[in-house]
């Protein structure tokens, strides 16, 4: 029988990923990093949410630039199913809340002709 082989006319293109399909990537991995230490590996525990917070959330640049009102804030809608776990779903909602906040204060002043922020 004979090998299939690829018929391949042109050049082989190699794609990177965009920084967004990075940041996503990045998003899961560290999830599933903190999640995957304990037997329940698609939830974070307390713990698992501290540790990650203390390692991940370090740098000067991001308190520099977040509020602790907002970091409060993404605390206090962590865990929308009160189930003491915090899963996939309510982290991607903890991290935009941290995103807005960090976008906001890295704009403070910049076009906003002195409008408040408009709730969300």
């Amino acid at each position: 029988m004979a090998e299939l082989q690829p018929n391949f006319t042109g050049p082989i293109v190699k794609y990177s990923m965009s920084r967004l399909e990075k940041a996503i990537v990045s998003m899961v991995e560290v999830f599933e990093g903190y999640a995957t230490k304990d037997d329940k590996n698609r939830q974070l525990s307390g713990t698992e949410l501290a540790e990650l917070m203390k390692k991940e959330l370090a740098s000067p640049e991001f308190h520099g630039k977040v509020e602790p009102a907002v970091l409060q804030e993404a605390m206090t809608n962590l865990d929308k199913n009160h189930d003491g776990e915090i899963n996939f779903r309510e982290f991607s909602m903890f991290l935009a809340t941290l995103a807005r906040g960090y976008y906001r204060a890295r704009n403070k002043g910049k076009g906003n002709k002195g409008k408040p922020d408009k709730p969300e």
